[in-house]
């Protein structure tokens, strides 16, 4: 007789598979009435890329960039297999997918996983419930996000109908942001010596500068459409650090959706679109070919007082000819440029997403919590803190810029948040005193107070399951007042208003839009502002909330929540996948 030791490893992998076995029982029943399993193979692989007249080697996914499309129906699951073949350690996050009790495929790093090591592989699980329309994905660990991002095409269930006209095409239009030099040494030396990271050396639609920048005339995305018909533009934001403003020359297009939400359809020739935005606009083209073609130009909307990457990147919208104009026309058309708004037009910002609003019909209704459980106020922007000893900072008396949530510049762990959670093994890790209110009242718009210095931690707000949450986000203007696009990652929220100035708790909420808010994952905070939202927690896990700009993302503007079981099946967190990486 042959005695076997089981380790404890052993022990917790084979605990895993009874209750996985358990849950996937369960799960099966269910998934009759449910859409296909559609499988993917990402492999991370570096790849030698040429832009600006440059060749540098990039990390990718399967060679490819911007990285593959994702094509799947409401209803159905994917199994994204993702291989690590590259020096860095990697994580994937699907942008605005809700992850229904699937949290473990989230995707940010150390907050709901460990990164995929080196020649280590992981499997994403997860099912797309309730939600149809243009998403993306892209890396979730420092700065990989420049190279590895594609999009989400989720279309309706068989047999559903888009609220508007069926386009005669569908185009993704993926804004991304190009450096000439390795985005990794870029953030790592910013981080060493405590400067602001060098700015990029252009914009790039679907991974192409165009006509605007050195020797890049050929590297240009051009759309052909036929006079006439409709033709559905996904856009989607996937530059680092740039809101940007989007233009067609003469033509105005129709916003239909908005972080694969559907909106009430409104006319604009201008788009304005925060990284981790998408809009998806119809396009008319004019009935007759035009004897001109038109420039798609996208560039900045900076508030800031950061320099930033000021340039244009270029499209070519290009009508097709008919036959016989071919044949008797062959003179180069005359290139017809888009006009954007200012670069610092908040004006106009305000105005844009204050016409964004749900359908808010029988079939899209807008579930706007009427009643508030928890209510916060949460202040977000820049300060400064201490660089260690060992490092020579730039910044007055040996300091480093940073960036906060009710002055608190996150820590990331060195385990994922949500593991820590899972097993009851907070101790350590994270803490749940995160403040509700900014520790101290000022001027948050106004004259910045002399002490600037935030406080550092691995802090979370603990939620029950289903809570109800208002949340004010207020600018501040320490080192500046700047737009700051937050996202919430694991759900979606209502915007219910927002202003400029500081947020007035008496007269404001009169303001409160609860009939057909924006529904949206990522919202932009106005430049000297606030934003009102709400949510429901009705997912447990744990949630990541952050600035989309990777720049303070980096520097500590980011916190998450924690949402704890319900009572009912259906209101738990199953357990992890038995491949999820280990730290």
């Amino acid at each position: 007789m042959v005695s076997v030791l089981l380790t404890s490893s052993d022990i917790f992998r084979a605990l895993l598979l009874t209750l996985s076995a358990v849950w996937l029982l369960s799960d099966l029943a269910l998934a009759k009435h449910a859409g296909i399993t559609r499988h993917y193979k990402f492999d991370i692989k570096m790849q030698s890329v040429t832009r600006l007249c440059q060749t540098k080697s990039i990390v990718t996914v399967n060679g490819q960039f911007p990285g593959p499309r994702i094509i799947a129906r409401e209803g159905d699951r994917l199994l994204i297999k993702v291989v690590n073949h590259v020096q860095y350690n990697v994580t994937l996050h699907w942008h605005g997918i809700r992850q229904l009790r699937s949290g473990w495929a989230d995707g940010p790093a150390y907050v709901t996983q460990c990164p995929i090591q080196t020649g280590q592989s992981y499997v994403y699980n997860f099912t797309i419930t309730g939600q149809r329309g243009t998403l993306f994905w892209h890396a979730h660990i420092s700065w990989l996000r420049a190279t590895l991002y594609g999009p989400i095409v989720i279309l309706p269930k068989r047999h559903a109908s888009y609220p508007f006209p069926q386009p005669y095409k569908e185009v993704p239009i993926v804004f991304g942001e190009w450096w000439k030099a390795d985005t990794e040494t870029i953030i790592n030396q910013a981080m060493a010596t405590g400067g602001a990271p060098n700015i990029s050396d252009a914009f790039t639609i679907n991974g192409l500068p165009g006509p605007s920048y050195n020797c890049s005339a050929k590297e240009t995305f051009k759309l052909k459409v036929k006079a006439g018909k409709t033709y559905l533009l996904r856009l989607i934001n996937a530059a680092l650090n740039d809101e940007l403003f989007f233009k067609i020359a003469n033509h105005t297009v129709t916003v239909v959706e908005a972080d694969a939400v559907y909106v009430k359809p409104f006319k604009t020739d201008t788009v304005l679109i925060t990284p981790g935005q998408t809009t998806n606009v119809l396009l008319r083209a004019k009935s007759k070919t035009p004897s001109a073609t038109f420039t798609m130009s996208a560039r900045p909307y900076a508030t800031g007082p950061a320099t930033f990457d000021n340039t244009t990147t270029i499209g070519i919208l290009e009508y097709e000819k008919s036959v016989s104009a071919s044949k008797s026309n062959n003179k180069k058309l005359p290139l017809l440029r888009a006009k954007l708004p200012q670069f610092n037009d908040s004006n106009y910002a305000m105005k844009f997403n204050r016409k964004i609003r749900s359908l808010a019909t029988a079939k899209f209704p807008a579930k706007v919590p009427k009643k508030v459980d928890r209510r916060f106020f949460f202040t977000v922007g820049l300060g400064i803190l201490p660089c260690s000893k060992s490092q020579t900072c730039q910044g007055p008396n040996n300091t480093r810029p940073a960036a906060a949530v009710n002055n608190v510049s996150f820590v990331q762990p060195n385990i994922a948040l949500l593991q820590a959670h899972f097993f009851n093994k907070s101790k350590g890790v994270y803490t749940t005193n995160f403040p509700t209110n900014p520790p101290f009242k000022f001027n948050y718009t106004g004259t910045p107070p002399k002490n600037i210095a935030l406080s550092s931690g691995t802090k979370v707000v603990a939620l029950p399951f289903n809570t109800s949450v208002e949340l004010v986000l207020q600018d501040t203007s320490i080192l500046g007042a700047e737009s700051h696009p937050l996202h919430l990652h694991g759900f979606n929220f209502f915007v219910l208003a927002q202003g400029i100035g500081n947020f007035n708790p008496k007269n404001d909420p009169a303001k409160f839009n609860l009939v057909d808010p924006a529904e949206r994952n990522t919202v932009g905070v106005p430049s000297g502002g606030w934003v009102a939202i709400r949510f429901l927690a009705d997912n447990p896990g744990v949630w990541f909330m952050h600035c989309h700009l990777e720049v303070h993302t980096s520097w500590g503007l980011k916190m998450a929540w924690v949402v704890n079981d319900g009572k009912g099946r259906k209101q738990k967190l199953p357990p992890p996948p038995t491949d999820l990486p280990k730290c």
